[in-house]
């Protein structure tokens, strides 16, 4: 097995067709077509379905597509640190991040970025899950920062890491003094949260129903920092993602357990649509910076 096959699986992964992936990878489709089949035989699974016309990945084929694509999207950042001299770069890159990352991950890894990359313009926005998910698939970002998204067959998630979500309650609260509360101690707890059209609001409903527990939504936001200030100053209290909230006076952070809602952070961007390199550098600078026991200045992009 060399690269090369690795290369023809992903390009046919991405596109499930013969003639668009013989055309990128630029050789015939006979000899695509071939090379997949010699893949399959090392593999000794099956990683295509052919329906007359029309190309099926299985769910073998669906498994190491997963895998496989961050391995070959960082040797091609490994090659192209080679050939591209960083201060020779230009352009400019669209990004798109939930609250949660926008408030320390993303600054962060724009000036990693920025300093090895000062002629290449980047823009950030802070957007809602579903409008980077919408943005992306329009082709108006290159590269999101979110959670993943429930459905979406145009987009590829590559996860950064698990996030427990927590409680928090001012120092008032009756439950200011606690380590931990299980879910179903917020039965009929007053509570500000996000509305049900997000996702993470659908997750922290299925925990609650999972643990028979109905709190009493008192108020919704869309945004939260305005829902945690408002904690601040009432009895009520919510549940956002741990890298959203940090440890302020007057606030109380509290684990929740049985179960502990969690949420899977990555990268998102379009299908069948190549990488230039300065995504690729920006997205590299993102792994090293979620990577556990980093902080994100290391001066290697290649991770």
């Amino acid at each position: 097995m060399e690269l090369r096959h690795l290369r023809y699986f992903a390009a046919l992964a991405e596109t499930l067709n013969f003639t668009r992936a013989a055309d990128r990878t630029h050789v015939t489709q006979s000899t695509l077509s071939h090379q997949i089949k010699q893949l399959e035989g090392e593999l000794g699974v099956q990683l295509f379905d052919r329906v007359g016309k029309r190309v099926i990945i299985t769910e073998a084929g669906d498994s190491l597509l997963v895998q496989l694509l961050p391995a070959l999207r960082q040797i091609d950042v490994a090659i192209n640190s080679l050939n591209t001299s960083p201060d020779s770069m230009t352009g400019s890159i669209r990004i798109g991040a939930t609250h949660s990352f926008n408030t320390q991950l993303v600054p962060q890894c724009i000036a990693n970025f920025h300093s090895r990359h000062p002629a290449i313009q980047v823009m950030a926005e802070e957007l809602p899950q579903d409008k980077i998910v919408e943005r992306l698939e329009s082709g108006n970002l290159d590269l999101g920062i979110a959670y993943r998204p429930e459905e979406s067959h145009d987009l590829w998630f590559e996860p950064l890491f698990n996030e427990e979500m927590v409680l928090v309650v001012n120092s008032n609260h009756p439950y200011a003094a606690r380590r931990k509360v299980r879910m179903v101690e917020l039965h009929k707890i007053k509570m500000v949260l996000l509305p049900q059209i997000y996702s993470t609001r659908r997750q922290i409903d299925e925990c609650f129903r999972s643990a028979g527990a109905e709190p009493q939504i008192v108020v919704e936001m869309n945004t939260v920092m305005p829902m945690i200030e408002l904690v601040k100053h009432t009895d009520l209290a919510c549940i956002v993602g741990e890298t959203a909230v940090k440890a302020l006076e007057g606030l109380t952070i509290i684990s929740l357990e049985n179960p502990t809602p969690i949420r899977t952070p990555g990268l998102l961007w379009k299908k069948g649509e190549p990488e230039d390199s300065a995504i690729k550098r920006f997205a590299s600078i993102v792994r090293r910076a979620t990577k556990p026991g980093t902080d994100g200045n290391s001066s290697s992009e290649a991770t």
